[in-house]
């Protein structure tokens, strides 16, 4: 596939929409003096060349109770489990994100809990997955950042 080139439309399309994805077109259209129609072309484009891919929701975790947070990191009995741990890691909708990685760990999962007994049981659930010998816990005591507009920016200035 070709490389798609990003024009200074593109860019100011994408920063709009970093900033709310939920930006109607037509809002978009009016603040570039472009049609919706030119706008909603665009997108499609991007969307095509797999540059956007759907759209995301932002959750106030502390404002629904969720303030714990934790890095759990997973260690297998074989590597030739990963596929199906993953799997059973899934069923667990308190895991948000999970990296297979190198190094210390096999696995590496990010989980959002109530509180230190919810997030016992979740790391319960975890070790009673047949293949996991045994896990690592590292509690979060704050998230400081989590920026990933900078990034996009940045990714969308080099295109």
């Amino acid at each position: 596939m070709a490389r798609f080139k990003l024009d200074d439309t593109d860019h100011q399309i994408l920063n709009m929409l970093i900033e709310n994805t939920r930006t109607p077109f037509t809002d978009i259209a009016k603040k570039l003096d472009i049609s919706a129609g030119t706008v909603h072309v665009r997108v499609r484009k991007m969307e095509e060349a797999q540059i956007i891919q759907g759209s995301s929701l932002t959750l106030n975790y502390k404002s629904l109770g969720y303030t714990f947070i934790a890095y759990v990191g997973i260690f297998l009995e074989k590597t030739s489990q990963t596929q199906f741990v993953l799997n059973r890691l899934e069923d667990i909708p308190n895991i948000t994100v999970a990296h297979v990685t190198t190094g210390k760990f096999n696995l590496f999962c990010k989980i959002r809990a109530r509180n230190t007994e919810h997030a016992k049981n979740i790391i319960f659930k975890i070790d009673d997955i047949d293949g996991v010998s045994r896990t690592e816990t590292m509690i979060s005591l704050e998230e400081s950042l989590n920026d990933k507009t900078r990034l996009m920016r940045s990714i969308f200035q080099e295109i």
